[in-house]
């Protein structure tokens, strides 16, 4: 237990990206038009291909790859500096989004060479978006039992099943799935591979899901004896539980397991300040302020053991069940105090931020693994299990 909690001691990000951050954030001032709150809100929610492009030319999509690839070969406290501040302004970024944080690196250190030089200059030039294929309408988050299945044959792989909430699979032009490539569903992580699939391939059906908010960024995706070329397998057969887990580190601890819902709190205390007398709230706004703080040094704590080359599985599933419950808290509690105090300036564009927040919030404890699954992770990290 001592291990797991020292890892959480005080930690900054280097003096240097602090230079990084300005420059950014004169970026975000320059390229961003203005948008209402809850437009903003989605952020890392919201597709823009556009606003992809113009990160990516000034090297800021696959900052962490290297630069022989198209990369910035900037470090993972870069990365976080550069998160921060797009979540912060509300910056629409889900188009390249999965591919920087995730696909990229994974292909990096478990792709062949020639996997490399095709996908990852094009991963850096935002002109490959990628989705992940990892949840099935009988799995769940039990990625274990996975029942899609890829079968050796001539000329390569055919892959048969489907996946479900699989975010802007209808925007991408890859996935990279988790399958099973030997064996049965019982026999858990045994035979389980990754494989990039290209999502123009004949047989690939991409049916849009529209959630609560009036939004389709979730996909169900069929794969009908779809043909992959050999090269399409990522690493070892195999050795796709091994990977999954080392690309899950990457999804859970990033400043976007906290900021999910920064803008709507943004806003909330920016119609305060209008209140002649705001101190009803104060109590509240220090209680995020502080959860805030605890919640970024950890995941800047989580951030360094990246940098030295380490895989913080349990330490990230602890930022990032945590993180959700702050995340979660913040529509509920402004909900709570819009009704409480009546006479605080609230304008139309708060009512319709945090609507929007609190209909997506419930899909914070789903996305990069269930609460339930986080916390078993945890419990055996803690040696409670």
């Amino acid at each position: 237990m001592n291990n797991l909690l020292s890892a959480f001691r005080l930690a900054t990000l280097p003096a240097e990206t602090n230079s990084f951050r300005a420059e950014v954030k004169a970026f975000l001032k320059s390229s961003l038009e203005p948008m209402p709150a809850d437009i903003l809100a989605r952020s890392w929610m919201g597709f823009n291909a556009a606003f992809s492009k113009k990160l990516a030319a000034r090297g800021w999509v696959g900052v962490t790859l290297p630069a022989r690839y198209g990369g910035a070969s900037l470090d993972a406290f870069s990365r976080f500096v550069l998160v921060e501040e797009l979540l912060a302004a509300g910056a629409p970024v889900s188009a390249h989004w999965i591919a920087d944080r995730q696909s990229g690196p994974l292909i990096l250190k478990f792709g062949t060479e020639a996997q490399r030089q095709f996908y990852l200059p094009k991963i850096c030039a935002a002109e490959a978006f990628f989705c992940i294929g990892m949840s099935e309408p009988n799995a769940g988050s039990d990625l274990a039992s996975v029942g899609t299945r890829a079968t050796r044959c001539e000329g390569g792989w055919r892959l048969n099943g489907r996946k479900i909430w699989t975010t802007n699979a209808h925007h991408c032009h890859y996935m990279i799935a988790l399958v099973r490539s030997s064996g049965e569903p019982q026999d858990r992580q045994k035979g389980l591979s990754q494989f990039i699939v290209d999502l123009a391939l004949p047989g690939v059906t991409v049916r849009p899901i529209r959630d609560l908010a009036g939004d389709a960024h979730f996909s169900e995706v069929f794969f009908d004896n779809v043909l992959l070329a050999d090269d399409a397998l990522i690493g070892n057969e195999g050795s796709g539980w091994a990977q999954v887990n080392a690309e899950l580190a990457f999804e859970r601890s990033g400043p976007e397991r906290v900021y999910s819902s920064i803008v709507l709190l943004e806003h909330w205390i920016t119609c305060l300040r209008r209140s002649p007398d705001a101190s009803a709230h104060a109590a509240t706004i220090g209680r995020f302020a502080t959860h805030l703080a605890t919640l970024r040094n950890m995941s800047i704590a989580v951030t360094a053991k990246l940098v030295n080359g380490e895989s913080p599985l349990v330490e990230a599933a602890l930022v990032k069940d945590i993180g959700t419950e702050f995340e979660q808290s913040i529509p509920a509690l402004i909900e709570a105090a819009i009704a409480m105090d009546p006479d605080a300036p609230v304008d139309a564009e708060l009512y319709r931020a945090v609507a929007y927040v609190s209909q997506v919030a419930p899909t914070y404890s789903l996305r990069g693994g269930t609460r339930e699954i986080l916390r078993g992770m945890i419990a055996r990290g803690l040696g409670l299990r």
